[in-house]
């Protein structure tokens, strides 16, 4: 198993902490929130997968600085960033939710990207 590097272990936690404001955003202020993305009809669906992005996003950030543990953060990291991209590209190239959401289609795209760098060390 090859050795941790200091970036891999700061892209876990960058990712994490990403995560956990993103998360965070419209559990503490649902109104800006929706300034930003457009009203929105469940707000418990909101809650939920907020929730949801807080716990991967801890976990990232408590992953050991281990092979194991950074290889955790990974697969916590990369499937949540697919699963957000591809909600956000469907869901908003067809206007069922704002284009606001393409947006962070990109920013999800990056972490694939950086994830995917990171095994290629």
């Amino acid at each position: 198993m090859r050795a941790v590097s200091s970036a891999d272990v700061r892209l876990a936690r960058a990712h994490g902490l990403f995560n956990v404001v993103g998360g965070s955003w419209p559990l503490v202020h649902m109104a800006s929130f929706e300034a930003v993305t457009g009203p929105k009809v469940d707000r418990w669906l909101v809650r939920t997968v907020s929730g949801l992005m807080v716990v991967n996003g801890v976990a990232q950030l408590r992953a050991e600085p281990s092979p194991d543990g950074i290889a955790a953060a990974r697969r916590i990291g990369m499937g949540t960033a697919l699963v957000l991209a591809a909600v956000d590209i469907y869901y908003g190239s067809r206007h069922r939710i704002s284009r606001m959401y393409l947006l962070d289609a990109v920013l999800e795209a990056a972490w694939l990207m950086a994830w995917t760098r990171s095994l290629r060390r």
